[in-house]
């Protein structure tokens, strides 16, 4: 019978380790041309929006993540069925999966990506999707130092106290977008912003950008220069970044990115194609989120509840 987990139940099952794990599998399985992902679909209201990404998994199943933007707030929940019989196998809230997963999609892509000596970080946003960035950045790399922007000074130094206790990494709040940048090898964009947040001429030789806030045609992290300066960009899904990568579509528009240079992360994490080409090239991760990072991890915690009979069973009916 299908098996319903609250948000405690994941938090309580799901580690880093556990997510970067399943992602990496993931996009692998993407890279092999084996997982089918499908671009977010946003069918909306005149005040509210449901948010739909599907996906199939191979020995992971298929799986649905589904939330609702609201007056009442964002509202997250992943379906599972199994692959062979198609029966639905757990509900499961899911807002903390998807910190969870987004971090370790940029963890994933710092791993194929960074140089392996990269040992600084510079974060541009502090808010509810931050910690699992760093936390993922910093279980690959050996970070020894990170630099933390918002634009509220009072947020910024609360998270630098925060994440130098959870994470035991010196983490500095700066009052300056360039004080970021300057000396990071890895550097993350975790925000809301509808327009660049840095220079990019003032990325260092050699740094990695995960850009992971921008998933609307209108939003904007990173500039065109960044696009122009990085000798590889990469995104999780093609066919989604067409549609919702407000930093590639600028970039597209300004004459600085040609859609056919673009990989998909799987195929580097595939073994399919390349990735980091020397110490001083400059790589690019455009996260935009995907179901197969949801189904992957779904399917980490549906298994570990399994295994230590965690959750609440759901009454049996004719969808399994």
């Amino acid at each position: 019978m299908p098996l319903f987990l609250t948000e405690r139940d994941v938090a309580a099952l799901l580690t880093m380790d556990e997510a970067l794990a399943a992602v990496e599998e993931a996009f692998r399985l993407q890279g092999l041309g084996r997982a089918d992902n499908h671009p977010r679909q946003r069918p909306r209201l005149e005040h509210s929006l449901l948010q739909v990404m599907p996906a199939a998994v191979p020995g992971m199943g298929f799986g649905l993540k589904a939330y609702t933007v609201a007056s009442g707030g964002v509202r997250f929940v992943v379906l599972l069925w199994d692959e062979e019989t198609g029966d639905l196998q757990a509900v499961i809230e899911a807002a903390h999966l998807g910190q969870m997963r987004t971090g370790a999609a940029s963890g994933v892509a710092t791993k194929a990506l960074a140089r392996s000596d990269a040992a600084t970080v510079g974060i541009f946003g502090t808010g509810t999707q931050a910690p699992t960035q760093l936390e993922a950045v910093c279980a690959v790399r050996p970070i020894e130092h990170v630099w933390a922007y918002s634009s509220t000074p009072r947020h910024r130094r609360r998270f630098a106290a925060r994440m130098t206790e959870r994470l035991g990494v010196p983490v500095q709040a700066v009052d300056a977008p360039r004080a970021v940048v300057a000396e990071a090898d890895v550097v993350i964009t975790i925000t809301k912003a509808s327009q660049p947040l840095f220079d990019g001429d003032w990325l260092p030789p050699g740094a990695h950008v995960n850009a992971a806030g921008s998933n609307r045609p209108a939003a904007r992290e990173i500039d065109a220069r960044t696009v122009e300066r990085a000798n590889l960009v990469t995104i999780d899904d093609l066919a989604q970044g067409r549609i919702e990568a407000g930093d590639l579509l600028a970039a597209e528009r300004a004459g600085a990115l040609d859609w056919d240079d673009v990989l998909e992360l799987g195929q580097v994490v595939a073994g399919k194609a390349a990735g980091r080409r020397d110490d001083e090239a400059i790589t690019l991760f455009e996260s935009l989120g995907v179901a197969i990072e949801d189904v992957a991890v779904a399917r980490r915690v549906y298994q570990r509840a399994l295994a230590s009979g965690v959750g609440q069973p759901l009454p049996r009916t004719i969808l399994g």
